[in-house]
């Protein structure tokens, strides 16, 4: 079982920060608010959980996010302003705060007028101080992001605070966010969890997980393993695939729960399903041991592909051991070669292995000729490069 898998996905998580895209993303795109990078969905099944790093923060593909656009336009009373781009300048300038915040969406996105960040901060910050709490929120992002505005994060911390008191969950969320990373804010853990708390209480799946992971590391509030499993399985009905596999944690382990692999298989399928590298690891764990599932070597291969595939280096090691000795796939050095030449790149976190990929690598490569040798390096070349082109 990969035992260092929740502390390490969580520390690379628990900045989780998608939320911007619940109201100006498009479908086909993720959105980190404190960065704007974006990324298409990529991947096998659509890949809506796939997790990437974007200044050590998780972006994740919002769900029907154009949908909830739209619902989000409907509440500000802004569907005449979508037809009607004169008429939503008309009223943005007689100080329609309404107006003036979906002006600004325009400009952000270059809808209708040409892309223009410092114009749309400029119309944010005309509702935001009219008390639009959207406003305040987009704001504080652009501030957060220095898109129009130059970078100040203290400047995101008084804006998303001025929406977060007015109620808005994703102000409530970022806020708890800056508190954690030290931003704009001193460091003080106790305050982001309880602006998480906030965020979390009105159903914001990513404000729940991120109280979980506060109550699993005991930060911030007591520890409380209990508390942390009641969080994450709030975000994880709700399809939040880290707070999925963090709850199959839960259960691998009995930590706040009754130990049951059989809940812990249920809940690494859901994340794995959605693309979670790190489920897809233990789920084939699960099935290499025969724990909460049947034993099925070909199907633990299967879910270790999906990792390896991803770049998971104990995906990869393992990978490579199968083909070593067949199990659950034919016996091949030339296979077990290059996911083990894979593995060797990466870091190695599997507890109480003693071989790593570079050690084993080199075993498979005593029994490959050189022509194949060149063959399998040459593959892992490439492999390489795709993955750097990504």
């Amino acid at each position: 079982m990969k035992t260092s898998a929740l502390v390490r996905t969580q520390s690379a998580l628990k900045r989780a920060v998608s939320v911007f895209a619940y109201l100006v993303g498009l479908a086909e795109h993720r959105f980190c608010p404190l960065c704007y990078e974006t990324g298409s969905s990529t991947g096998a099944g659509g890949d809506s959980g796939r997790q990437q790093n974007c200044s050590s923060r998780r972006v994740i593909h919002g769900t029907a996010v154009r949908t909830l656009l739209v619902l989000a336009l409907l509440s500000f009373g802004l569907t005449a302003f979508a037809q009607d781009m004169a008429t939503t300048k008309q009223k943005a300038e007689q100080g329609d705060a309404a107006a003036q915040l979906f002006l600004g969406i325009l400009y952000k996105d270059g809808q209708g007028v040409p892309q223009d960040y410092a114009q749309a901060a400029i119309w944010f910050r005309k509702a935001a101080e009219q008390g639009d709490a959207g406003a305040q929120f987009m704001l504080g992002a652009s501030y957060a992001n220095g898109k129009g505005v130059p970078q100040d994060y203290a400047q995101a911390a008084v804006w998303f605070r001025k929406a977060a008191e007015r109620g808005n969950a994703p102000a409530q969320l970022l806020l708890g966010i800056l508190y954690y990373d030290g931003q704009g804010v001193p460091q003080d853990y106790a305050q982001a969890a309880v602006w998480y708390r906030k965020a979390a209480e009105q159903g914001d799946a990513n404000a729940q997980f991120n109280l979980g992971v506060s109550y699993a590391l005991g930060q911030g509030v007591p520890q409380d393993y209990a508390q942390a499993a009641v969080w994450y399985r709030k975000a994880a009905e709700q399809g939040d695939a880290s707070a999925q596999f963090s709850l199959g944690v839960a259960y691998a382990f009995g930590r706040g729960v009754p130990q049951d692999h059989a809940q812990a298989a249920v809940w690494y399928r859901k994340a794995a399903e959605q693309g979670n590298p790190a489920a897809q690891f233990d789920l084939g764990v699960l099935y290499m041991n025969g724990q909460g599932v049947p034993q099925d070597y070909a199907q633990a291969v299967a879910w270790n592909r999906k990792a390896a595939e991803q770049g998971d280096a104990d995906a990869q090691l393992k990978l490579g051991a199968a083909y070593i000795i067949g199990r659950g796939v034919p016996q091949s050095y030339e296979e077990a070669y290059f996911w083990f030449d894979l593995a060797a790149s990466g870091k190695i976190t599997l507890a109480n292995h003693e071989e790593d990929g570079a050690k084993s690598r080199d075993d498979a490569a005593s029994h490959l000729t050189p022509a194949v040798l060149a063959r399998v390096q040459e593959r892992a070349r490439k492999w390489f490069e795709a993955r750097a082109a990504k």
